[in-house]
Parts: structure tokens; C-alpha cells; sequence
């Protein structure tokens, strides 16, 4: 969540009289920015993650969990025993980090210090993040555990889901039926951004998902546990004038998205155009990534059919006005806005040559204005489009002491707008005054409930940016099939059900695919097998920064209708291959790794987390979701009903926290090696 501003928070009406200052003194911090670094070059390979994670108290003699709504006691805690434990060590460095979330039951953790492209380093992920949860558990209650699940099953139901417990009556943010005030992290800025979105929407917000009908389910399904007649706010009775859809899961409030929790990878780039190559590169593989993380089925006590939070969360902060999202002419507003502010990403951004404006093929407005001046400063159409597409946005949040600011010395408007684009992916310019180069990240993966998986799947991903990269990959597809797979990824058991839009000629033109070079000299030794002039490279021990740009043939052009480019995979196509059409990801990343120098040992380690990547795409292991939703309907008190009790919740988080522990073997979730011996 980074750093939080102190201070005053405007409501909407007094805000929004200062959304066209922020966004002029956004730009202005941004070309300041671009000035100063644009040439800036050689940054090392340097990423992090950030884990977030859902403190749930056990109350194992009533058999019933609740969230536990004490983070601003246990971060202080944290923070005095991160201090100590720095102050012995006299290396702050290596000390983990916790920060708040939006959900007042949740925390967030990332390493004390950046990660480097060291191989090292890249095997220390799973032992990091153990440590940080071992830390944050043993500053807890004894009856309270932090867990990595996407969502809580029960948030919302009617009755008591969280310690202690309170009305949603009083929910004056968000006005919602269903979650209280208290569920919100207390800081000025969470209640504000909540009511923000409520004002400047003209409405609640509204998420539907479709239930999943199971032998016993009402149909039609009109859900008892929604107070249709609660007559407290303006907003109440939205939801039986049809903001609440009959076949749905109904929830109001942006707690539900902002209460998920994800697996966020952050990476330094070399450089500026070397951090918009690998943001297009990534974002044909967000999707792929969503529906093999996928671990959200359950929400607001009932199985839902869809296995991913990704529409939630877009749905929870969509604060666009019905002029806005189409449903009325233009009038008060400037643009219509084909998504939420959270959302799949709109635009390439990289003017490199194998970027076809032809890719970029759905509605994505700009601010005209913005698009002007910085293109007369000098920036370049691609990017100039990017940033004014995402200064279309009103900034939400404006604090009254933050309103003037030193534009040579801050980037606090331009972060405004830019932090509150919630996308796949984000490019992520250097901060003012500080050592951080340009960087990109990567956000649609679900947290996962073991760090095992979580290590596996932040080692996969690292491995894929330095592939694409090394291999100077094409994976370019028009952003409407980006899209599409975004929506097919979410689908229930995506893995077996669905196929997506992936492009079939994976390398530049003029670059052959590295699979097809001679047998290499094996993995212990220190000699890579390309060569330059024939003389072989030496191995590195590195995971680098720096790769050159794919050299544009002479007499190249594009050949062709971008149709013929690509077509529609299996996940397990795509991963894994298919035969000698596609040489699969997978495979790209194993030979890439033979141009490293790794010990055996190194190379068994990687193996396991890339087995689970592997066996996850083809179907021999389960998704989380998959896991959550047989675990449910085979559970003794389940009536076949699509409702997830207290009973059968408590029992599944009880699953949750032994396996994470290593004290329950699941086969078909985990193989062997993943299980842990924490306790």
C-alpha cells in the first residue's frame, strides 16, 4: 500500500473543485521526473514481492473463525520487534517490512531489502516469506493466524464475522448492507476513498457474481440474507431496484475487492525502454497467471461460479458516473470510460518496432490536452497516450495540506492518479530524490494459501521477465484478446475448460527460437553454448538487466492481418507446449537456465517450483479454487445448496492452516516436496 499521507481529507465535493490542479501538477512532476532520469541506464536487476495476508482468530470451541479487525495494534508491534531485531542485527536491510492494508483484518509483508538478480537470492523467496509469517504469527494472539487467502468466505454474511464484532449500520463510508464501518482501515485516507467513490459514482458500488447453482439451490435464487428493507442511507434501496441481480452474489461496498488479498512482483529495469518492453511483454501473460493462481470461489457465504477476484475488485473501486460507463449522454462528464479504474491494462506502451498501433485495438481515451503538451515536450506519442489515458481519472483522495506542492522536489499528484489505476500491470517511473530506477509491476496473480506456491510462482515469473527478455520475445496480441482472456480466466476451472488467445510466432522476426540451437554443455558447467563469433559466452550466476533491443531486419514490414498472428491454447499449450506448433514457456525457461551457472542443488530447487507451474497448467494438481470448491460440497454438513456455513468454514480454514503448516497432506493440490515442516 506504500507510504500514507498525514493530514486533511477532502470530501468529494470539495475535491473534485481541485481535480484539474492535481492532474496539471501531475504532469508537471512527471516531466520533471522524465527530465532528470529519461537517459538514466544500467540499473541492475532488482525485484521484490509483496505478500498480503488475513488475520483470522479461531474459535475452536464454537467451531467458527472471524477476522480479527486488530491491525493497527499488531503493525505497531511489528514495528517495535522489526526495529529490535535490526538494531541486534545491525543490518535493517534484511529485516522484513509490514504495512496496512485496506481491510483493517489485513497485513501486507515484503523483504527488507530488494532482491538481486543473484541466484542466491532468488532461492531465498520461499525462506523469506516463511520467516515473515513466522514473525507476524508469533506476535499474534494465540488464537489468531495470518493467512494468505485471496478472499474470507464469509465476509459480509449476516451476524458475526469479525473480532469484535459491529454493525453495519454504521457503515457511514460506504453505506453498505452488509460490511461495517470498523472492517476499514482506520487512517484518514481508507473512509475518505470509500465515500469518495460512493459521491463521485452517484451510487454504491455494485458487484454481481454468478452463483453457482449446486442440487439444492433455489431457482430462481433470490438471496435471504440481503436486508432488501433496510431503509438507514439513500443508497438502501438500490439493491431491490436491481443493483442486486436475481442468480447473483450481491455485495455493495469496496471492502469486498480492497479486502482480497494478492501476489504482487515489482522489477527494476536498465532502463526506461527496457522497463516499457517487458510491460508489454507481460501483459498477454497476466491472464495465464490469473487462472493459475486462481483461489477465490467462495464469497459472502456462498460458492460462487467463478473461480477469481479480479471482477470483484474492479467492481468494488468503480467509480465511474453513469455518463461515464455509457448509461447516460455526456453532459457533466468528458469522456465515457469503457472500465473501472481497476482493470486490465488499455495500451501498449513501448515504442519499439515490433509494437503495431494495430494491437492496441480497444476504446482507450485520452485526455487531449495532457496527449498535447506532452508530446511538445518531447515524449513520445505511445507514452504520451498512456499517461493521458490514465489522467482521464479524477483523483479520489486530496489532502488540504498537500494541495501546493514542490513540483521539482514531489511526485505526490502525479502518484495520485498513477497509484490509483489499479491495472495488470503498472509502469512505474523513479521516485523523486531516490536511488530507484524505472520499473514495472506485475499485479494479477491471487496470493496463495502456502509459501511454497507463492515462492514457486514469484520464481516463475522472475525466470519469464529475464526469458522474454534474453530471447527478444514477441508475444504481442490486439488487447481485446487480452481481454477476453481476462474474462476466461475467471471462469470456473479455467485450466480444464478454457483456451486462450495466445500469439503462435513467439520471437522476433530474424531471431531464431533458442530451443533449436545445438545440445548444450549441461548445467554445472560454467560455458554457455551460444556463441559469439564462435567463441562460447561464459555462464553467469546473474539474473541481469540490460539485454539489447531486438534488431529490426532490413526491408521488414508487417506481413499480413494481426489475425493471422495468434490463436487460441490450452494453459497447458502454453506452459507446457505443443509439440513442434509451440515450444511452451516452460521449455523457453529451462533452456534459458542452462546459460547459468547453478549447482545441481540450485537447479533441483527451481525445478520443484517450476514442477508445480508445470503440473498446475496441465491439470495434474488442482488450483486453489478448484480445491476450496471440492472441499466444500464434500464436507459432511454441506446441504448441496451453494451456501458455505460457519461450520464448513471453520473446518476449511482449520484445512488451510495445517497445510500451510505441513501437518495435512493434499496430493492433489501439493506434491510432496512442497509441504512444510513449520510446525
Amino acid at each position: 500500500m506504500g507510504l500514507l499521507s498525514l493530514g486533511t481529507p477532502l470530501a468529494w465535493d470539495d475535491a473534485k473543485k481541485y481535480a484539474d490542479h492535481v492532474r496539471e501538477h501531475g504532469i508537471t512532476q512527471f516531466l520533471h521526473i522524465w527530465d532528470r532520469l529519461k537517459d538514466r541506464a544500467g540499473d541492475e536487476l532488482l525485484w521484490g514481492d509483496e505478500v498480503e495476508y488475513q488475520v483470522v482468530v479461531f474459535d475452536n470451541e464454537e467451531k467458527n473463525t472471524k477476522l480479527s479487525l486488530r491491525q493497527s495494534e499488531i503493525l505497531a508491534k511489528l514495528a517495535v520487534i522489526t526495529n529490535d531485531i535490526a538494531s541486534d542485527r545491525g543490518e535493517a536491510e534484511s529485516v522484513p517490512t509490514f504495512h496496512p492494508e485496506y481491510g483493517r483484518f489485513m497485513l501486507e509483508s515484503t523483504p527488507g531489502s530488494p532482491y538481486s538478480g543473484s541466484i542466491t537470492d532468488l532461492l531465498t523467496v520461499e525462506e523469506n516469506m516463511r520467516y515473515r509469517r513466522r514473525l507476524a504469527r508469533k506476535y499474534l494472539k494465540d488464537n489468531e493466524i495470518p493467512m494468505t487467502m485471496t478472499s474470507y468466505p464469509r465476509l459480509g454474511v449476516p451476524g458475526v464475522f469479525t473480532e469484535p464484532y459491529y454493525d453495519p449500520k454504521d457503515a457511514v463510508s460506504s453505506h453498505s448492507l452488509f460490511l461495517p464501518e470498523e472492517i476499514t482501515n482506520p487512517h484518514a485516507r481508507f473512509p475518505t476513498l470509500t465515500a469518495n467513490i460512493r459521491r463521485r459514482r452517484g451510487s454504491k458500488v455494485a458487484i454481481n457474481l454468478p452463483l453457482f447453482f449446486d442440487d439444492r439451490t433455489p431457482v430462481p435464487f433470490v438471496d435471504p440474507t440481503i436486508p432488501w428493507q433496510r431503509n438507514i442511507y439513500p443508497e438502501d434501496p438500490e439493491a431491490k431496484q436491481g443493483a442486486a441481480k436475481i442468480n447473483h452474489v450481491y455485495m455493495d461496498a469496496m471492502g469486498f475487492g480492497m479486502g482480497c488479498s494478492c501476489l504482487q512482483l515489482t522489477f527494476q529495469a536498465c532502463n526506461v525502454a527496457e522497463a516499457r518492453r517487458l510491460y508489454d511483454l507481460l501483459i498477454p501473460v497476466a491472464p495465464i497467471m490469473l487462472a493459475l493462481t486462481a483461489a477465490s470461489p467462495l464469497w459472502r457465504g456462498y460458492i460462487a461460479d467463478v473461480d477469481c477476484r479480479w471482477d470483484v475488485v474492479s467492481a468494488s473501486v468503480d467509480d465511474r458516473t453513469e455518463e461515464e460507463r455509457g448509461l447516460k449522454p455526456l453532459k457533466e462528464n468528458r469522456f465515457r470510460i469503457p472500465k473501472s479504474r481497476y482493470g486490465s491494462v488499455s495500451l501498449y506502451i513501448s515504442d519499439e518496432w515490433l509494437h503495431r498501433p494495430e494491437y492496441d485495438d480497444i476504446e482507450a481515451p485520452h485526455d487531449p490536452a495532457i496527449f498535447d503538451r506532452l508530446t511538445k515536450h518531447g515524449i513520445d506519442r505511445v507514452l504520451a497516450r498512456h499517461i493521458s489515458h490514465l489522467f482521464i481519472r479524477d483523483p479520489l483522495v486530496i489532502f488540504s495540506e498537500s494541495i501546493d506542492q514542490d513540483d521539482e522536489n514531489s511526485n505526490d499528484h502525479f502518484e495520485n492518479l498513477q497509484s490509483t489505476n489499479w491495472q495488470t500491470l503498472r509502469f512505474k517511473p523513479p521516485p523523486t530524490n531516490s536511488p530507484i530506477g524505472w520499473r514495472v509491476e506485475f499485479r494479477p496473480m491471487e496470493v496463495q494459501p502456502t509459501d511454497f506456491e507463492n515462492a514457486a510462482f514469484a520464481v516463475f515469473v522472475v525466470l519469464l521477465s529475464r526469458v522474454v527478455l534474453n530471447y527478444n520475445m514477441n508475444l504481442y496480441i490486439p488487447i481485446s484478446k487480452v481481454d477476453e482472456n481476462m474474462a476466461r480466466a475467471q471462469r470456473r476451472d479455467a485450466i480444464h475448460t478454457q483456451k486462450f488467445y495466445f500469439r503462435k510466432e513467439v520471437f522476433a522476426p530474424g531471431q531464431p527460437s533458442p530451443i533449436s540451437t545445438p545440445a548444450t554443455s549441461g548445467a554445472s558447467s560454467p560455458i554457455d553454448p551460444t556463441a559469439t563469433n564462435g567463441i562460447p559466452h561464459r555462464k553467469e550466476r546473474k539474473l541481469r538487466n540490460c539485454f539489447p533491443s531486438p534488431p529490426k531486419p532490413e526491408h521488414w514490414r508487417p506481413e499480413g492481418p494481426i489475425e493471422d498472428e495468434y490463436d487460441e491454447y490450452s494453459l497447458d499449450e502454453i506452459i507446457n507446449g505443443k509439440g513442434t506448433a509451440f515450444p511452451g514457456l516452460l521449455s523457453l525457461i529451462y533452456t534459458y537456465l542452462e546459460t547459468l551457472d547453478i549447482t545441481p542443488e540450485e537447479r533441483f530447487k527451481i525445478g520443484l517450483y517450476l514442477d508445480l507451474v508445470k503440473r498446475r497448467a496441465n491439470g495434474s494438481l488442482q488450483t486453489p479454487a478448484t480445491w476450496i470448491r471440492n472441499f466444500v460440497r464434500s464436507h459432511p454438513a454441506y446441504k448441496f445448496d451453494s451456501v458455505v456455513s460457519e461450520e464448513i468454514n471453520y473446518d476449511l480454514m482449520v484445512a488451510i492452516d495445517e497445510i500451510e503448516r505441513g501437518l495435512r497432506e493434499v496430493p492433489e493440490l501439493l506434491p510432496p516436496q512442497a509441504q512444510c515442516s513449520c510446525r
